[in-house]
């Protein structure tokens, strides 16, 4: 018997919501707990006879065109566009030069480690290298703005994952397309030409669009009137990038994201647009780690455990390499301040992975013969992320800015 997926996934929402108490008292992260939830209420309903429903059509297209550009929308509204552009040229080197050199590093390492270019050939591993880069930072921002952290390492932090999710989106859909269109595949320099015409049509389109409607949102006076305009021109911006133009909707959303969000923080003194956007994020980041606990396997541990512990090495070497090679050069720069020892190991070890690498893998065509030792790495990061990362995050924190 086939369980109907909406009536379970609310099921497992409510559920989420009455023990979401528990991970404070746990000191884990909530999706921890979400993945828990999910895993084991899968598990169970397997056991008991049932079948959960979930495949990959049912949620593939909920993921990227839904649940993805709203959590994108979301960062960039409620981001600080002030505090980002001061620090505007670290957060842009770590999020488009650095991420798609730490999608390559990871692919090889993974290539090679995995040895099976048969089963796990080149463009699989570099596909695998792009969902791993994608950094999520949200426990670890949380923890900063209670501990009283550095705004500024805040903000490379939260400005980091908020441009190298687009760029991983973007680098995803290319390699996707590529994988599924083998005879049309184009050459390095055809593709270099396509992902810079998609992320930058992206993110003029963004600003485009975000400068048009902003007048009319000082216009408005009414809180809801204004809440409803910004989802107007989430829906609008994304439309318009992704269908009719086919550029990147997720650059364009965050484009008009963080102009529409500038926009709002001077002229709204209320909190109800960005109480609606953090409960549509709160909402999505639930669905996809509910769903992604409920779609791992034991098989993917007892086939994929070597894999998995590839993936973990690969983040850990290239993020160090990521933050105290290259960032450390890049703000030797002029009128770039430099990061501390300190500063730099909150950010190799706050390279959490989380919902973006999770909807990316959550969505992988099964036509692509790799897709389970794929997902199966992602899972294996993510769940290193939340168990082991997160976790010893607060004591780190603490320690270096005694330190300080």
């Amino acid at each position: 018997m086939t369980l109907d997926v909406p009536v379970l996934i609310c099921g497992m929402l409510l559920l989420a919501v009455l023990v979401e108490p528990w991970a404070e008292r746990l000191r884990l992260p909530f999706s921890t707990l979400l993945v828990l939830i999910g895993f084991l209420s899968a598990e169970l309903i397997v056991a008991l006879g049932f079948d959960t429903g979930l495949r990959w059509q049912s949620f593939s297209h909920l993921i990227l065109h839904v649940l993805v550009p709203v959590l994108v929308f979301e960062s960039a509204f409620n981001m600080n566009a002030k505090v980002l552009l001061k620090n505007i040229a670290p957060v842009l080197f770590l999020a488009v030069p650095v991420m798609l050199l730490a999608a390559l590093l990871s692919g090889t390492l993974l290539y090679f480690g995995v040895g099976h270019p048969e089963g796990f050939p080149w463009i699989a591993a570099l596909l695998a290298g792009t969902l791993l880069s994608a950094t999520d930072p949200v426990a670890v921002v949380a923890m900063f703005k209670r501990l009283g952290a550095p705004e500024r390492l805040t903000a490379l932090l939260e400005g980091e994952s908020l441009f190298n999710d687009a760029t991983a989106v973007v680098l995803y859909m290319l390699l996707i397309n590529i994988i599924l269109t083998p005879g049309e595949s184009p050459g390095i320099g055809s593709a270099i030409i396509t992902f810079l015409y998609t992320f930058l049509g992206g993110l003029l389109i963004g600003l485009l669009c975000g400068a048009l409607l902003a007048p009319l949102y000082t216009l408005l006076r009414n809180h809801l009137c204004r809440a409803t305009l910004s989802v107007v021109t989430a829906i609008i911006t994304y439309y318009i990038a992704e269908h009719l133009l086919h550029i990147s909707g997720i650059v364009a959303l965050l484009a008009a994201g963080l102009l529409l969000g500038e926009v709002h923080r001077r002229n709204d003194g209320q909190y109800f647009v960005n109480n609606l956007w953090e409960f549509n994020a709160y909402i999505t980041n639930a669905l996809i780690f509910l769903m992604s606990g409920m779609t791992i396997t034991w098989l993917m541990f007892s086939s994929r455990w070597l894999a998995m512990l590839i993936g973990i090495g690969a983040i850990l070497l290239v993020r160090a390499i990521a933050v105290y090679g290259l960032l450390s050069l890049f703000t030797l720069t002029p009128r770039i301040q430099r990061l501390t020892l300190a500063e730099q190991n909150i950010m190799v070890w706050g390279g959490l992975r989380g919902a973006v690498t999770l909807a990316l893998a959550l969505s992988l065509p099964t036509d692509i013969e790799s897709w389970f030792t794929i997902q199966s790495i992602a899972y294996g990061v993510v769940l290193f992320t939340l168990f082991i990362q997160a976790p010893t995050m607060a004591p780190l924190i603490n320690r270096s800015l005694k330190n300080q």
